[in-house]
């Protein structure tokens, strides 16, 4: 299948090995993981950090080759069941955030074609996010705009 904006095809993914339980050598207590997700989500981290800060560090030394083998629930269930949650999805914060600061450098620079271009593709990504997420993540009578970006992303 093509890309969304571009005319080239995607190039293929590598898949994660199909496993029903954590390796023998990962006996950490789940327990323990949920109690680190927490802690690292407090410190302001986003759930594909805590994943990677859990991999690479672990927890008391173990590290945690996937959160959800390991705890039956992945890191977002376990920040909803803490109440650690963020108010807006990772997904959509990264492409406002990146649409942001395209739109101030359009600003900056208003003879960028390439980047104006870049900034009509960024926020109708957005926007589509935002239809997605709208009513279950988002208020139903959210709607995207530069203005209401910027003043989320600087909470």
């Amino acid at each position: 299948m093509a890309r969304m904006h571009t005319r080239r095809r995607g190039s293929s993914g590598s898949d994660k090995p199909a496993a029903d339980e954590p390796p023998e050598w990962s006996d950490v207590d789940p327990e323990k993981i949920e109690e680190r997700v927490v802690e690292l989500a407090e410190q302001g981290h986003d759930p594909s950090q805590i994943g990677i800060k859990l991999r690479d560090e672990g927890v008391t030394g173990t590290p945690v080759p996937d959160v959800k083998l390991a705890t039956g629930k992945k890191i977002t269930e376990i920040l909803e069941e803490n109440d650690a949650k963020a108010d807006i999805p990772e997904d959509l914060r990264n492409l406002m955030d990146r649409a942001v600061r395209l739109r101030e450098h359009v600003q900056a620079n208003p003879q960028d074609h390439q980047n104006k271009r870049a900034l009509q593709n960024t926020e109708s990504k957005v926007r589509r996010l935002v239809d997605y997420y709208r009513g279950d993540e988002l208020e139903p009578d959210f709607t995207y705009s530069f203005e209401t970006a910027k003043e989320l992303l600087e909470d």
